[in-house]
Parts: C-alpha cells; sequence; structure tokens
C-alpha cells in the first residue's frame, strides 16, 4: 500500500461556486455609456463646428452679396444722376445703353438665383462701374469743351455784337450817302432854261403873225427858251410847269386848259397855267416852244410875268410888256 503526501488525497473536493460578472458587465455597459456620451459630445461639437462654419460662410456670402448689391445700387444711382439733373446729357448715354441694359439685365438675373456666381456678378457690376465711370469722364471732357465753346461763343457773341454795330453804322453811313448822293443827282438831273423869249402875236385875218407889243392887237403869247445839256438828267419824258401872272399880280388859271397845281421844293404848292411836256435826250440842248393865250382871248395892259418849272425848281423866267394902243391903233 503506497501513501501520498497530496491533500487532495485526503480531503474530499467540494463544488466551486459560479464567478460573479455582474461588475464586468457594469463596467463594460458603463464604458460603452461613456463612449456614447463622448461621441455624442464630440458629434455635437462637430456639428457646432460645422454649423459655425456654414454660418461663417453663409455670414460671409451674405456680405459678398450684399456689397454687391450695394455697389450695383451706387452704380445705378450714380448713372441716374445722369440723367436726371442733366437731362442734356443724356444723350451721352445712348450709344452705350444697351451695353448699360443688358449688363443690368445680367446683374439682375444672376443676384437673384439661389444659388448666385457672385463672382461673375462682382465682375459684371465692375464692368458697369467701369463704363459709368468712362461715362462720367467723357461728360467732363464734354463740359469743359462746352465751356470752352460758351466762353469762345461769348466771344464771338460780343465780336458779332460789334460787327453789327459797325454795319449798321457803316450801312447807316452808306444810307445816307447814298441818300446824299440821290439827293444830289436829284437836284443836279433838274434843266435849266435859257434864252427864253416872249412875243406877243397879232394875228391877222390872212394868218400871218406879227409881233406886236400893244395889248389890245395880242391874240397869243409864244414863249421859246432852250433846255441846256444836263450829263445827269436822265432821258425821257419831262414835264414843264408854265405859271403866268397877270399884270394885277394874280396868277392866271385855265382850269378848261388844264390848269392846276404842283409842288415846289422851296415855294410850297403854287398854281400853274399851264403844263408842258418835253422829250429830253441826256446831254443834249433842246429848243422848247409853245402858244398859250387867255380863256376870254384878251391881253390887259402892263407886265405878264412866266415862270417855267421842272423838278420842282424854278428854272427860268421872263417878263413880257403889254402897252396900251395909241391913238392910230
Amino acid at each position: 500500500m503506497s501513501y501520498t503526501n497530496d491533500p487532495s488525497a485526503e480531503t474530499p473536493q467540494q463544488p466551486q461556486r459560479p464567478k460573479d460578472n455582474r461588475k464586468l458587465i457594469y463596467g463594460i455597459l458603463i464604458a460603452l455609456l461613456l463612449g456614447t456620451w463622448v461621441y455624442v459630445l464630440y458629434d455635437k461639437n462637430q456639428s457646432s463646428q460645422q454649423i459655425g462654419t456654414l454660418q461663417t460662410q453663409y455670414s460671409t456670402v451674405k456680405t459678398a452679396r450684399d456689397s454687391i448689391q450695394s455697389d450695383y445700387q451706387e452704380a445705378l444711382a450714380k448713372m441716374d444722376s445722369l440723367t436726371g439733373s442733366n437731362t442734356q446729357l443724356k444723350g451721352q448715354l445712348a450709344d452705350r445703353k444697351n451695353d448699360i441694359d443688358k449688363l443690368k439685365a445680367d446683374i439682375k438675373s444672376e443676384l437673384s438665383k439661389k444659388n448666385a456666381d457672385l463672382g461673375r456678378a462682382r465682375e459684371l457690376v465692375n464692368q458697369l462701374k467701369t463704363q459709368i465711370t468712362d461715362l462720367f469722364a467723357q461728360i467732363d471732357q464734354l463740359k469743359q469743351q462746352n465751356q470752352t465753346l460758351t466762353t469762345s461763343n461769348q466771344q464771338l457773341t460780343t465780336e458779332r455784337d460789334t460787327l453789327t454795330v459797325q454795319k449798321q453804322a457803316v450801312e447807316q453811313n452808306l444810307a445816307t450817302t447814298q441818300a446824299e448822293k440821290a439827293h444830289e443827282e436829284d437836284i443836279g438831273s433838274t434843266l435849266h432854261a435859257s434864252a427864253i423869249s416872249i412875243a406877243a402875236i397879232d394875228v391877222r385875218h390872212n394868218g400871218k403873225e406879227v409881233e406886236t407889243s400893244k395889248a389890245k392887237k395880242a391874240d397869243l403869247f409864244r414863249v421859246s427858251f432852250q433846255l441846256d445839256e444836263n450829263r445827269i438828267a436822265p432821258s425821257g419824258s419831262k414835264d414843264l410847269y408854265v405859271c403866268v401872272t397877270g399884270p394885277d399880280g394874280k396868277p392866271i388859271t385855265m382850269p378848261s386848259n388844264g390848269s392846276g397845281s404842283f409842288t415846289t421844293r422851296d415855294e410850297g404848292d403854287k398854281v400853274y397855267t399851264k403844263q408842258v411836256s418835253v422829250q429830253y435826250t441826256q446831254s443834249q440842248a433842246l429848243p422848247v416852244s409853245f402858244d398859250w393865250k387867255p380863256e376870254n382871248g384878251h391881253y390887259q395892259e402892263g407886265d405878264y410875268k412866266i415862270q417855267i418849272y421842272q423838278n420842282g425848281f424854278k428854272i427860268g423866267e421872263g417878263t413880257k410888256t403889254l402897252k396900251k394902243a395909241g391913238f392910230l391903233g
């Protein structure tokens, strides 16, 4: 029989108690819970960061959009000032109106999009601002040119007014000179009568004419004279007015034979006895002769004065004296 020192051989084995895993499970659960919370907190932190980033991006986009919109409105206001306060400048916009309208339409369309291309919008706004700036530069240049033209026009107006005054003075002087010349020519064209002869004619029964100095025997006056040559008087018909004054100092008129009145240059209106028309040739002398007798056919004793007028001036005169007949006639 053998012997051993193994205690287990001496004492009987007792059944083992089951292990308590609750602590492990609790630990795992707690670890999982903590992990979940860590993840949730991390995820929330990430979401917050993303939200913050999105908000920042949105704010940046909104700021950029607002800036572009503001620049656009400013450009529109500046453009409106061209046509609003300076209506005379509208013509300067006409050439670029189509380009400007197209830019406005493109900018408005781009800014109205939800996902607007702000870069393109900014480029379009810059193009619009450049267009308007160029217009202002051109307008300023035109204003300077207009100012220069205005100054030049004022100077030209002054010179024109001066020339007008001078012209009026020259025209007035010319008119005065022409009037004086015409007056001198008019006066110079007045004819002159010379070699005036007044004869009393006794017409016999047989038709023979004999000159007489007796009033009783005189049947008519024959007035003869010469119109001297005149280099100024134009050729043509000339009216001569013969005024006869009787021995009583009164003008003799014969209405039935065409007596009337005319206007003289120095004596006013004057009664004429007979009007004689002659055809005068310039620069040539013209002999004139006409007969005159009173309506009743009888002459008075005394002096008869005969005056000849042409162009309103007295051009000659003569006197004829008729005597009383003697005892023997």
